[in-house]
């Protein structure tokens, strides 16, 4: 049987990651019948199907499953191994992955992750954004970044700042039309817009105040699975949503959305890169935990978030 080479090996689990042969060949900068020729190579070698494909859908067969989740890690760690050995270089080199929220990767864009190219121009980003979640070693990035509840009790957390908030918000003429809502319960006799969680579970919103918490199955004409579409949907009279406070707060500042409740939400702990306990980390992933640490001391002085300056939508 012929060695696998780490470009096969590599070409698994991108397949897997992305679900799809066309879009792994993109990210892999090959043509989609390259990748299909190595991956029957290596099913040919190996003896057994790694993926079950028809011309609609792609899955991962029993094998399959135990390739990416044995694998995967285990190709990490070479990666890994690698990418130590070239960071000896004086310059910083190499990419680093990251997988993180969308709300989250727009908090660590400029101010980290920009910062972190002009400092060094010599490595590369990818950033990658995802409403589940992942786990970042088996799906081969270096690192993730997710509100700090969300971050697995196994890995190295680095607090990016200050804690965050909800904002429960309507329009303008939704309120016109209807009152506003005074306590948790009057919510439902309003349209919300509701939203449906990665693993198909509709979000119940969560307010609190004194020490009493509230959770509400709210109702309304539309559920969505994205912030974006759900804060347009508010911005359309749909009804009254509840997002990220920095998603929507320049649109409360400049009149568009207006703020309720604002005494049941309360501040959380706010968002955490998290990498797996290695050893050996690379310079280019210790610079860039080290300029993360640098803006969060700096947020925490002055009492602002580690986000970019402009539309946060």
């Amino acid at each position: 049987m012929e060695r696998a080479s780490l470009d096969d090996l590599t070409a698994v689990i991108t397949i897997a990651r992305k679900g799809t042969f066309r879009a792994a060949a993109v990210e892999l900068d090959m043509s989609t019948t390259a990748l299909s020729h190595a991956i029957a190579r290596l099913e040919a070698n190996l003896g057994v199907r790694l993926f079950n494909r028809t011309t609609r859908s792609l899955s991962l067969t029993g094998a399959g499953r135990i390739f990416v989740e044995q694998v995967g890690p285990a190709l990490q760690d070479v990666r890994g191994a690698l990418d130590a050995v070239r960071s000896e270089r004086d310059t910083p080199s190499g990419t680093l992955r990251i997988n993180a929220a969308p709300f989250a990767a727009r908090e660590i864009l400029s101010p980290l992750v920009v910062e972190f190219l002009r400092r060094y121009p010599d490595m590369s980003v990818d950033l990658v954004t995802e409403g589940r979640l992942v786990d970042i070693v088996a799906d081969g990035f270096d690192l993730g970044v997710r509100v700090a509840g969300l971050v697995p009790s196994d890995m190295i957390s680095v607090s990016l700042g200050r804690p965050q908030r909800y904002a429960v918000v309507g329009s303008p003429d939704h309120f016109a039309r209807h009152p506003k809502p005074l306590v948790p319960p009057d919510l439902l006799k309003h349209d919300c817009i509701r939203v449906r969680l990665p693993g198909g579970a509709l979000f119940r919103w969560r307010l609190e105040k004194d020490g009493e918490t509230v959770q509400l199955d709210v109702e309304g004409p539309i559920i969505l699975d994205e912030a974006n579409l759900a804060r347009a949907a508010v911005m359309e009279n749909m009804g009254i949503g509840y997002f990220m406070e920095q998603t929507v707060i320049e649109d409360v500042q400049a009149g568009r959305l207006i703020r309720i409740l604002d005494d049941w939400t309360p501040a959380f702990p706010g968002i955490c890169l998290y990498y797996p306990n290695r050893r050996n980390l690379t310079v280019g992933m210790k610079e860039f935990l080290a300029l993360a640490r640098r803006h969060a001391a700096e947020a925490s002085r002055t009492g602002s978030t580690i986000e970019a300056k402009g539309p946060s939508a």
